[in-house]
């Protein structure tokens, strides 16, 4: 009878050891294992800065998807010491996403890289803005480094030459680059642009790596058609040469502050500007907006003739007529302004 009961005690003993492991195993995968996070599309991120605490990454999930049980994700979190390892970063994040997998993988700091590009870009606002939209720099203190004159001497830049640093292209970026790191990634860049080759281009002309972007400017600025741009380099080259004034319209624009300006006028000439290349010879203390690449190669590949002057088409499809006589560029210039009073642009 004793060996019989003792039987039954191992027997019931086990099946209540066995539903407690159940139990547990069950708890254990709907605390650590089970989808917590829902309604999540394909490509999604959480962005998570500097001083972001554990709360704020709640109410940024709260806010862009579901989760299904806030307790569990704080459980797993607190297990893991989440709140004092949180690092920021762009993490990628799926749908049904476990909290074992979600908190592990923001306490790594693994997070997944950006494509970051820029380009069509004017002014300093404008490329701060830019890249801030894409990183977690802010546009405030990109653009305030952009005019610090203390800070750029180190690139031997200043604000007036700033943006020459931004070889406009492609990279890949972390999201959570600062600032000063994002200058310093665009110094190595600018370095491996201006690689040999193009430096003894650049020397040959002769000019430095941010005159060669001066140029390339006001030369997009110009036109819009890329088969233009190296005459037009080898027009201005050909007046720097001969110590002649570029009166380069987009400069007039610049100094203004008004790119929008359809006619440049005598009085807008007379502007008082180091960027007003009508009353100043040589080119201006720096770029006028961000050029291309393929400007800048149009500079350095520039075209050999003995081009002087350049007057708009009278067509108005965005294409030049070029002269190497005064008398040659008057007649070109005529036939521009006969087609702006005929359509009423003054």
């Amino acid at each position: 009878m004793k060996l019989k009961k003792s039987i039954k005690l191992l027997f019931i003993g086990a099946i209540i050891l066995i539903s407690v492991a159940i139990i547990l195993s069950a708890s254990g995968y709907y605390v650590f294992s089970a989808p917590n996070l829902k309604d999540v599309e394909d490509d999604s991120y959480i962005y998570i800065r500097d001083n972001d605490r554990f709360e704020d990454v709640i109410a940024q999930l709260n806010d862009n998807y579901t989760i299904s049980n806030i307790n569990t994700l704080r459980w797993v979190a607190q297990l893991l010491k989440y709140e004092e390892n949180i690092k920021p970063g762009r993490y990628s994040i799926h749908n049904k996403m476990s909290n074992i997998e979600l908190i592990r993988k923001l306490r790594s700091g693994k997070q997944e890289p950006l494509h970051l590009s820029f380009n069509n870009i004017r002014t300093k606002p404008q490329l701060a803005a830019k890249l801030s939209s894409q990183i977690m720099a802010d546009s405030l203190s990109i653009d305030s480094l952009l005019n610090d004159t203390s800070f750029l001497k180190q690139y031997n830049l200043n604000p007036n030459t700033s943006v020459s640093l931004f070889i406009p292209n492609t990279y890949e970026f972390y999201w959570d680059t600062d600032s000063y790191e994002l200058f310093d990634r665009m110094k190595k860049e600018y370095d491996a642009f201006w690689n040999n080759n193009r430096l003894e281009k650049a020397k040959a002309i002769p000019m430095t790596p941010v005159e060669v972007m001066t140029l390339a400017s006001i030369i997009q600025e110009e036109t819009n058609k890329n088969h233009e741009y190296p005459i037009i380099a080898g027009l201005y080259i050909n007046r720097l040469k001969k110590k002649m004034p570029l009166q380069a319209c987009p400069t007039i624009k610049f100094a203004l502050g008004d790119f929008g300006l359809k006619r440049i006028l005598t009085v807008h000439t007379k502007t008082i500007s180091p960027y007003n290349t009508y009353q100043n010879i040589g080119l201006p203390p720096g770029p006028i907006r961000i050029p291309s690449i393929v400007c800048i190669d149009a500079v350095l590949n520039y075209e050999k003739h003995n081009f002087l002057f350049m007057a708009a088409k009278e067509t108005f499809n965005g294409e030049h007529n070029f002269a190497a006589t005064g008398a040659e560029h008057m007649r070109n210039a005529r036939k521009y302004q006969r087609a702006l009073n005929e359509r009423g642009i003054r």
